[in-house]
């Protein structure tokens, strides 16, 4: 997808609690027909957060965008989303079919939980290594190497 202007890396948090093996699969799908891939992580199996509800499958994906990135999230996934059947309901921790949320921009982090929530931490980590908390210089392996050992984190053998 171009859109004519300066191409970024943007890392994407994806998450399923809905049938979300399929979901998942649909979504990268969707993704990898839109954008070129520059990685996929694992798939890990978290507790839902906020509320109560099964458990999500979560991943991260990178990938290469032209379009700004209000474009991207209203123009591309929230209406990927919806095409899936997601319904976005005032409780924002509810069960849903499909959770596509830019993380990282460029270089600049859009979702600051990526230090202190296992469900965004550990799969971007596969991703970004080397990623540091501006304000500490703490590395995002670290993090979650520690969110992996001390939080409920399961690695899923899942072929995305």
């Amino acid at each position: 997808m171009s859109a004519g202007g300066k191409t970024e890396r943007v890392y994407l948090a994806l998450g399923s609690n809905i049938e979300p093996e399929r979901h998942l699969r649909q979504a990268v799908a969707e993704l990898r027909a839109r954008f070129p891939i520059l990685a996929i992580s694992s798939v890990w199996r978290t507790p839902p957060v906020g509320g109560p509800g099964p458990d999500y499958l979560n991943a991260a994906l990178g990938i290469e965008c032209e379009l700004p990135l209000r474009a991207l999230k209203y123009r591309v996934l929230r209406p990927l989303e919806a095409a899936m059947g997601r319904v976005r309901r005032k409780d924002k921790n509810a069960p849903r079919v499909i959770d596509i949320d830019p993380i990282i921009f460029g270089k600049d982090i859009l979702d600051p939980e990526i230090w202190t929530q296992a469900h965004l931490a550990v799969p971007l980590a596969e991703l970004l290594p080397g990623l540091v908390r501006p304000l500490t210089g703490e590395g995002l392996a670290s993090v979650a190497d520690l969110l992996r050992h001390t939080a409920d984190i399961q690695h899923i053998s899942l072929s995305l």
